[in-house]
């Protein structure tokens, strides 16, 4: 290796670059701490969780009784029945409202269209 001699401000301003580029080795050894906690953290959290799962796999569900699951299906079958017969009135219902507006629009029309004609016709010769 060769020493070269360097002038003192230009070895400062290398030296203050470098050390702008790189952490302190007090804030590195902070950085290790903090990311042993975190594996320690993280490592209690997944102890936790996995007992937790050990819990939930050796628990039994519980058997449900067969009447209650007859019952509940018989339950929702009978309110899709009663559901499908209101959805059907209404629709019976909406065609009825439509009906009557279609009816009700013919006669303003025919009502509308009437008084013309009567007015142009001399009076007392409507029945003649």
């Amino acid at each position: 290796m060769m020493r070269v001699l360097v002038p003192v401000r230009l070895r400062k301003a290398v030296r203050t670059w470098f050390d702008s580029r790189y952490i302190s080795i007090a804030d590195h050894r902070q950085d290790i701490r903090d990311a042993l906690w975190e594996v320690r953290t993280l490592r209690r959290e997944m102890a936790t969780l996995q007992s937790e799962v050990e819990r939930l796999r050796t628990a039994r569900p519980q058997v449900a009784d067969k009447a209650k699951i007859d019952d509940a299906r018989r339950l929702a079958q009978e309110t899709a029945k009663a559901l499908d017969g209101v959805l059907q009135n209404e629709v019976l219902v909406w065609q009825a409202i439509d009906d009557l507006r279609s009816r009700h629009h013919a006669a303003t029309a025919g009502a509308a269209a009437a008084p013309t004609a009567g007015a142009a016709e001399p009076a007392g010769t409507e029945g003649q």
